[in-house]
């Protein structure tokens, strides 16, 4: 792919649910408020029953293409990432989205790899672009709706669950926020890990007395590493260091110096995982999105959306060169970072 062949994003959007006052609500969803006081988020977002994650995806979409100038019968493609639970089972989102959105025959993707699908997409999408000559504008989409039947939200590890959407209009040729690479670093013995339990084809049924808001997924973690113990300590140093490696592994692929990351945009993540970030790859605590995620909580693979989109609305957060990482861990396991140059 010829550099006059790449992607830059055209437009960036976001919506969220309704903000909730963490202090005021945590012991509605733990027993332990205090736990999740100290991750030192302040608020998250809730979307409400007839907010779907096709409605809130849609909404954010259509706010995107508005910014860009394009009608739904400018986009050529539709590429919808989502990190929640599906609305219906045998059924493919990407679809609902562009029926919402009118995109008529539009084809689409849905891709669905964890809380990394957003950021990984960027590749995926240079690659439509680079075999299909046809193919101009894509319109990314990313949700993640916390479905409180099958997930507690503060307490399935962590981070805070929080309701969002975020879209980019990725655009062929386009000069301003250019993808330059993407990384991707798996550990499939983890693969498990953060898993919801019941509900699929392998135990549709929960036990009686059970069910997964009963699971304690953090103790799944633990028990894991009960023979190993010493695993499990390596294993939580093994976390930041990937990151720290797959973000390396960017720079090297794009051809820019680690130094050069001017702002990294990481899971909206707790404070403290927010500063062992920091240490780990030596971008510091003020130019990582640590200050975003603290009112806005972890909204599943749309975080690194919306943190962009916040910091591309503000005047002076991002400079006309800088690089920004966008970067993130997944369950399965997967460690993942996309660059682009603003």
């Amino acid at each position: 792919m010829t550099v006059t062949d790449g992607i830059g994003i055209v437009s960036l959007a976001h919506v969220l649910g309704e903000p909730q006052d963490v202090v005021e609500t945590a012991g509605t969803y733990v027993d332990d408020p205090e736990r999740v006081i100290r991750w030192g988020y302040r608020t998250y977002h809730r979307a409400g029953a007839d907010q779907t994650p096709t409605r809130l995806a849609a909404d954010a979409a259509r706010r995107a293409l508005d910014k860009s100038g394009l009608a739904p019968a400018d986009v050529d493609y539709l590429v919808v990432a989502d990190s929640g639970v599906p609305e219906y089972l045998n059924w493919d989102m990407s679809a609902s989205v562009a029926r919402e959105l009118g995109l008529g025959t539009t084809p689409s993707l849905l891709v669905s790899q964890g809380c990394g699908s957003a950021v990984t997409a960027f590749q995926q999408i240079a690659g439509l672009i680079a075999v299909r000559e046809d193919i101009h504008n894509v319109l990314l989409v990313a949700v993640n709706k916390v479905s409180e039947a099958h997930i507690n939200r503060m307490r399935n590890n962590t981070c805070l669950g929080s309701d969002g959407a975020a879209a980019a209009v990725v655009r062929r040729g386009h000069g301003r926020l250019r993808w330059l690479a993407t990384e991707q670093i798996s550990d499939p013995r983890y693969v498990d890990f953060f898993r919801i339990e019941y509900g699929g084809s392998s135990v549709p049924v929960a036990p009686d007395g059970t069910g997964n808001l009963a699971v304690d997924q953090l103790g799944l973690v633990h028990r894991y590493f009960r023979r190993e113990p010493e695993q499990l300590a390596q294993f939580v140093k093994d976390v930041n260091h990937r990151l720290a490696t797959v973000v390396e592994d960017a720079c090297r692929r794009a051809g820019v110096a680690t130094s050069q990351v001017r702002r990294l945009i990481y899971l909206n993540d707790n404070q403290h995982s927010m500063a062992d970030v920091a240490r780990a790859t030596g971008i510091p605590l003020e130019r990582t999105n640590a200050e975003l995620s603290v009112g806005l909580s972890h909204v599943g693979c749309a975080d690194q959306l919306i943190c962009l989109s916040i910091y591309d609305e503000r005047q002076d957060e991002l400079g006309e060169g800088d690089v920004v990482a966008l970067a993130g861990l997944s369950g399965g396991m997967q460690w993942f970072c996309t660059l682009v140059r603003v």
